[in-house]
């Protein structure tokens, strides 16, 4: 299948690669649907949650653990049983990223990951009940090397 996106111009995918948010993500609740697209060059580490069914629409996410090595989002048991999984670490984890001029001066959103199963291609956003994780961690603010 075509699509149009955001970032990437015109691009074939497959149906089975789409990524269904049943829930859809905050704020965009009929958006259910998602390529995880990656941006070349971030070795995976920042990618493009591309929408399906809104061409224009797109979110910036970046892989936590990339950025914060000590990242350990434990899910809700609801959480875990909507996901069909047992354990938190069973499960892909992203954070969306509000990008800034500077760079530096982006934000991510640690409190409030994606969380994708990856055999399932289901996913849902979730808030953590651990309030150490902010909803706006400055990328400058995070020991990390290199992510793009």
């Amino acid at each position: 299948m075509q699509l149009d996106t955001k970032y990437f111009g015109r691009i074939a995918y497959d149906p089975a690669d789409v990524v269904t948010f049943p829930s859809g993500l905050f704020g965009f609740s009929g958006e259910t649907a998602f390529l995880l697209l990656p941006f070349a060059g971030s070795e995976g580490n920042m990618l493009c949650l591309q929408s399906v069914q809104t061409p224009g629409l797109a979110f910036i996410a970046m892989n936590p653990f990339s950025l914060k090595p000590d990242y350990a989002p434990v899910l809700s048991p609801e959480a875990l049983e909507l996901m069909e999984v047992q354990r938190s670490e069973d499960l892909c984890y992203y954070v969306m990223c509000v990008v800034r001029d500077p760079v530096g001066a982006s934000t991510l959103n640690l409190r409030c990951p994606v969380v994708i199963h990856p055999e399932l291609h289901r996913g849902m956003q979730v808030i953590l009940d651990d309030t150490s994780y902010g909803m706006r961690h400055r990328l400058d603010s995070l020991s990390c090397g290199e992510v793009m």
